[in-house]
């Protein structure tokens, strides 16, 4: 059994990313631009927004953070959106989700300039990357990419099973696995709330994609021996025993799981570094307009 490093791997990323940013600037060229909206003090949203300051630092990024308060109304935050739209300084943005109920998510998605979506969940940019057109990809299955690529997992004709169908993960996952490339050309089925045999599913699979949001979901008489597990899942547990008072809790029962696996990724660790890193790496590519001309 391997473990599948994802902080060493950002790290690196990051370090190369930092590297042709230095000869963008010595050239004369300009400094990358990120912006992040953020609404109210979600603990999830103000770590993970945090981390992502943290990395813009590290890459050699500009940064700016915008917060709101959670009562802020959607039109606000539309008129926000589009100043960051029209800002010629800033190459991409992302209001981080979830917003409070009372804000129309996929209002605010879509209200954001698709050149600028480094988020890569604009219509534009999942249609794009749905027939394999040049796009920004979402942050969390592009890392996932990278850590097959990294690693050398050979996915071409592998039966993969991604584990939850959302826009932000599972959707994006399977689409990502499927298309004619390297890593990809898998065979891929997606199961979720309503699939009637999920375990006959999964023992079948070659790889597995947790993103369920149900801790310890996937256990060891699911997987069969050789199998690669990707753990999406960063659910916060109680845990008297920490100094934050909880633990992140992944998707899959990692104690019994791992040793049946040929490649795992731990919670922490795993998928989550490489979220942010593949955010870096959109803003690089908005920066040097290599997906919008």
């Amino acid at each position: 059994m391997q473990l599948i490093d994802g902080k060493a791997t950002a790290a690196q990323i990051k370090q190369e990313i930092a590297a042709q940013v230095a000869q963008i600037m010595a050239a004369g060229g300009k400094q990358p631009h990120l912006a992040a909206v953020l609404v109210g003090h979600d603990g999830g949203s103000e770590t993970y927004v945090a981390a992502k300051v943290k990395a813009c630092a590290e890459c050699g990024f500009k940064s700016t953070l915008i917060r709101f308060e959670a009562d802020v109304t959607e039109a606000e935050l539309l008129a926000q959106v589009e100043r960051l739209n029209q800002d010629p300084d800033i190459d991409g943005f992302i209001v981080q989700l979830p917003l409070p109920r009372h804000i129309n998510e996929q209002h605010v998605i879509e209200a954001i300039d698709y050149r600028k979506d480094v988020d890569g969940f604009h219509p534009i940019n999942v249609g794009r990357m749905s027939i394999g057109l040049p796009c920004f990809i979402s942050a969390t299955p592009n890392g996932i990419m990278d850590l097959l690529s990294r690693y050398g997992i050979e996915t071409s004709g592998k039966k993969a099973v991604v584990l939850g169908r959302s826009n932000i993960v599972g959707r994006p996952m399977a689409t990502l696995l499927m298309q004619k490339a390297n890593p990809g050309d898998c065979t891929v089925t997606v199961c979720h709330s309503h699939t009637k045999d999920i375990r006959k599913e999964c023992l079948e699979a070659d790889i597995i994609v947790a993103a369920l949001g149900q801790p310890g979901f996937l256990k060891a008489d699911m997987v069969k021996e050789g199998a690669v597990i990707i753990d999406v899942g960063t659910t916060r547990v109680p845990d008297a025993s920490k100094k934050s008072g909880f633990r992140l809790c992944g998707d899959v029962d990692f104690e019994n799981v791992a040793p049946k696996c040929s490649f795992i990724t731990p919670v922490p660790g795993g998928v989550g570094p490489m979220t942010i890193c593949s955010l870096m790496k959109n803003t690089l590519l908005a920066g040097t307009k290599q997906i919008y001309k």
